[in-house]
């Protein structure tokens, strides 16, 4: 069993600091060329991974797991884990999934959306929830239909980021962050510091969901990303919650 601790306001860590036992360092948000945004071949995203000291990274394209025919999930061979999600868009919000949900059908209202999700063991990230084209619906986040979200997002202001401090002081909400990388340069822009080892979809999912991890910017990300979400409004992370 996991104790989850309530992120601080803007919380993230800077690589270097405050290293654990067993930490890992994933991009969360990665669109390939399977999303018709992107124009970033999978294979060009482990790679740059790897050279840029991660542990592993997230496909999350639109709408789609079809990620799953291109690529194994799991241990690649250059050491990089790859976990495979999506990107869900509704009226409300998009969210990044995590779970069994290759077969997942379109265009699902949120609240039924993260029903499902949580009805088949998933979890849900209310992604980039206060950019200004796509914000996330708050009344989702005080039904508690979501309790994870992108605090740091490396497209967005650094306003949009902030601007999540809002909810932090409301609600009791696992913060991550993700580069939500179109193109090559953009991967471990942004990344999430895990306390546990994450391996597997299902290791990903837990931790998520006790609030094993944080946002973090990455010692490789490129200076202009960097400097931009460093100077923000921040505070020193507290220790992880560990096993139990």
């Amino acid at each position: 069993m996991y104790r989850a601790v309530k992120n601080k306001h803007y919380e993230f860590a800077i690589a270097g600091q405050n290293r654990h036992t067993n930490p890992m360092l994933f991009d969360m948000h990665i669109h390939t060329s399977l999303s018709p945004c992107s124009s970033l071949p999978v294979e060009a995203a482990i790679i740059r991974a790897g050279k840029c000291g991660l542990d592993g990274i997230c496909i999350t394209d639109h709408h789609t797991m079809d990620v799953r025919h291109a690529i194994p999930e799991g241990i690649q061979e250059n050491g990089i884990c790859v976990i495979f999600g999506m990107e869900y868009s509704t009226s409300q919000g998009d969210f990044l999934l995590f779970g069994p949900f290759e077969a997942l059908p379109p265009d699902l209202p949120a609240d039924r959306l993260l029903q499902t999700v949580d009805q088949n063991g998933g979890v849900a990230v209310a992604a980039h929830p206060f950019r200004g084209a796509r914000p996330v619906d708050e009344q989702v986040i005080a039904d508690g239909l979501c309790s994870a979200v992108e605090s740091i997002n490396g497209r967005n202001t650094p306003l949009e980021n902030r601007a999540v401090e809002s909810w932090q002081r409301c609600y009791h909400l696992t913060a991550c962050g993700g580069s939500d990388a179109h193109t090559v340069d953009e991967v471990a822009a942004v990344a999430t510091r895990f306390s546990v080892s994450v391996r597997t979809r299902a290791d990903l999912v837990t931790a998520l969901k006790n609030g094993m991890c944080r946002p973090e910017i990455p010692v490789s990300a490129p200076p202009v990303i960097a400097h931009r979400h460093r100077t923000g409004p921040a505070v020193q992370p507290a220790p992880f919650a560990y096993p139990l």
